[in-house]
């Protein structure tokens, strides 16, 4: 038998775009065969995009998927393993065509359909129920979507009918740390199996998914002998032998935690710009480490030429806040201005004199202030169409820290899967990079602070960031119970208020914009509470 090249394309193909992706996928597919390729393998539902959801619900699915398929049809010389959905009269599948010459040679459906977390398979399809092997040039080679790998059943059929090699077709969304674990499935997959694992993932951010690529080679006995670098696209070539082993190929660097993470918010932040259409982003930039930590992230994924940053001082705003919001964007350079608030608060307070007559003030005056920067911020994006981002951070979030249409306003949130913990971390990681600092070192090292009252800090109103980060983790990602969280050495009154906080600003949060997910229970489509209702974590519910 000959050596068997194979290429595993990881790109990003986006959703709904079902003609270009076509398109592209035939102009990879050109390339590879020119380059003495016998296979390319595309990520799961590479045509459509993934997650199509509800746009597989159309009537116009069928039509356009041939449509969209015409040109890889037209691909001569080399096998093409494509993934697609497939519409059967009534039932729809995540499937894998086998086209080969013009032809479609087989179709797998896949086993496996995952219905937790951000997935929703089982809304959309229907589950296959056989493998797929094929022989090509002497090789027996089995094809595989996603989950089929991550179970028992899919793989031990391909076994059963002696496959040497799988194709694994992937779309697999991002969380911090999630590469190594994948690895370790694929490697543990390979050993106990016997046979070679060929994974290949998307690319690209997809509202507030971002796939991170990351495809791989596994040999037999579990080595990893492949890694496609994470977050870009690229053409992975593998070459298999008929000692069913891959030669040794590149092996991409891993990267740290917040390496991975900073660069899965920049792609994200960049497709969702992108794919929306608009000019560039527009931020509100306080002299604080949200928003200065959003305003590189928006420099290195848009560049600074489409970025706009207005300072919004008002008379609590500290005159460093200022010169550290100037000399933060003088060091980017992007477009920056000053647009005090003042007679906009004023105005809006003559206004509701006559509601509020003698109210002592409250916190309702100083939303008046963000707001006020809100409508500035949304009148700017208006005119200029520049989408607004919104800095907010997931623990401000949890706890509802923040302003309805005020300091919410925007309509994407790059750092709303990240705690104000890693806010700092990620900071201080960026500040380390080769092109030097890019947030001054004061805004890092300042208390946090609103600024809406005279010597205001977040500690006024929140416990510590470390302490409520901790706890925050320990309900929100790991679900602990109010117990299990005071058996960590949390006061029972802090770990109270806390939950309470919680589970009372669901209502903020589902108004929120959208933001990138990095964590296993972002706030979203990932971790789903009613707005009302009566549960209270920590109460007495055995009388």
């Amino acid at each position: 038998m000959i050596p068997l090249k194979l290429v595993l394309a990881q790109d990003h193909y986006p959703v709904g775009d079902l003609m270009r992706n076509g398109t592209r996928m035939a102009e990879q597919a050109h390339q590879a065969a020119s380059d003495g390729a016998h296979i390319i393998v595309f990520p799961e539902l590479a045509l459509s995009g993934y997650p199509p959801e509800d746009l597989l619900l159309r009537p116009s699915l069928a039509e356009r998927v041939e449509a969209a398929l015409a040109p890889l049809l037209a691909v001569q010389d080399i096998l093409c393993v494509v993934g697609l959905p497939v519409v059967t009269q009534a039932q729809r599948y995540n499937a894998a065509a086998v086209i080969w010459n013009g032809q479609i040679q087989a179709v797998y459906c896949k086993q496996c359909l995952p219905n937790y977390g951000v997935f929703d398979e089982k809304r959309y399809f229907e589950a296959g129920r056989q493998a797929l092997v094929i022989n090509w040039l002497g090789y027996r080679i089995g094809i595989l979507i996603c989950e089929d790998v991550w179970q028992r059943e899919p793989l031990a059929q391909l076994a059963e009918q002696q496959v040497q090699l799988a194709l694994v077709l992937n779309a697999s969304p991002f969380e911090t740390g999630k590469q190594a674990v994948r690895e370790q499935l694929l490697q543990n997959q390979a050993r106990e199996f016997g046979m070679a694992l060929a994974y290949v993932n998307l690319t690209g951010g997809q509202d507030d998914l971002v796939f991170d690529g990351g495809s791989m080679a596994v040999n037999p006995d579990g080595q990893l002998i492949a890694r496609a670098a994470r977050f870009t696209s690229e053409t992975l070539t593998l070459h298999y032998n008929a000692q069913s082993h891959f030669a040794v190929s590149t092996l991409a660097a891993p990267l740290s935690d917040e390496a991975e993470t900073y660069r899965a918010i920049v792609t994200a932040l960049r497709d969702y710009v992108v794919g929306s259409g608009f000019k560039g982003v527009l931020l509100g930039l306080s002299g604080g480490i949200d928003s200065a930590l959003t305003l590189a992230l928006a420099v290195d994924a848009l560049g600074p030429e489409q970025v706009h940053a207005v300072m919004m001082p008002y008379h609590y705003t500290a005159d460093i806040s200022v010169e550290d919001a100037q000399a933060q964007a003088r060091r980017l350079g992007v477009q920056f201005a000053i647009a005090p608030i003042a007679p906009a608060v004023k105005g809006f307070e003559e206004i509701l004199l006559p509601f509020f007559g003698d109210l002592p003030p409250d916190t309702t005056e100083e939303n008046l202030q963000a707001r006020s920067r809100g409508v500035l911020l949304m009148a700017l994006s208006n005119k200029l169409g520049y989408l607004v981002l919104t800095t907010g951070n997931k623990s401000e979030m949890a706890v509802g820290y923040a302003t309805l249409y005020g300091d919410m306003v925007g309509g994407y949130a790059p750092l709303k899967d990240l705690y104000k913990t890693q806010v700092f971390a990620l900071s201080r990681w960026r500040n380390a990079q080769a092109d030097g600092p890019v947030i001054p070192p004061r805004v890092i090292q300042r208390p946090p602070s609103a600024e809406l009252r005279p010597d205001q800090t977040d500690q006024d109103s929140l416990p510590p960031y470390d302490e409520l980060d901790a706890i925050l983790q320990g309900y929100i990602e790991q679900d602990l119970s109010f117990k299990a969280l005071c058996e960590r050495g949390f006061s029972a009154d802090t770990v109270r208020r806390v939950i309470q906080l919680v589970d009372r600003n669901e209502y903020k949060r589902r108004q929120a914009a959208p933001g990138v997910r990095l964590t296993s229970r972002a706030f979203g489509r990932e971790r789903r509470y009613p707005l009302v209702n009566y549960w209270r974590e920590g109460q007495d519910f055995s009388a």
